[in-house]
């Protein structure tokens, strides 16, 4: 495990230019692993982070949290597939093979998935973790985010 880096945002925007960011870096670094585990609780900020990524790849993209639907594809500009994955609802393997979800992993597209506590067992050796946290209480809007690979 690298740490790449570790930041305190302060706002929505703030946490969707660190994807941005990270987008930017995955697109620049063939080597790094396409596959992004999101962790944090509920309101963190994993989908504005999500927003900011896509936004390099698919800047016309309506970005929202596949909760309902489990999964979301945004097209890109030079045919690499973006999945947005929501493993909320998810409680077990068998839910993993009913959305087709290691089917996506097989294709090399780039899998964002929130809520990846609750897959340990599915997630691939090599990825990188994004850990979203608040901070304080008293400024509801500040976020320490790590960025990780493996």
């Amino acid at each position: 495990m690298a740490l790449l880096k570790e930041i305190i945002t302060n706002s929505p925007e703030e946490t969707e230019q660190v994807g941005f960011e990270l987008a930017r870096l995955l697109e620049n670094d063939t080597t790094l692993p396409s596959f992004i585990a999101l962790y944090g609780d509920l309101g963190v900020g994993k989908t504005a982070f999500v927003r900011g990524f896509t936004r390099v790849f698919s800047p016309a993209a309506l970005v929202r949290s596949p909760t309902f639907a489990l999964v979301n594809e945004y097209p890109t500009r030079g045919g690499r597939r973006i999945f947005h994955f929501d493993m909320y609802r998810i409680t077990d393997e068998d839910d993993l093979y009913s959305i087709g979800y290691y089917d996506y992993l097989d294709d090399g597209s780039i899998c964002l998935v929130e809520w990846s506590e609750n897959i340990p067992y599915a997630i691939p050796d090599s990825h990188i973790r994004v850990d979203i946290e608040k901070t304080d209480l008293d400024k509801p809007d500040e976020r320490k985010i790590s960025i990780s690979v493996y």
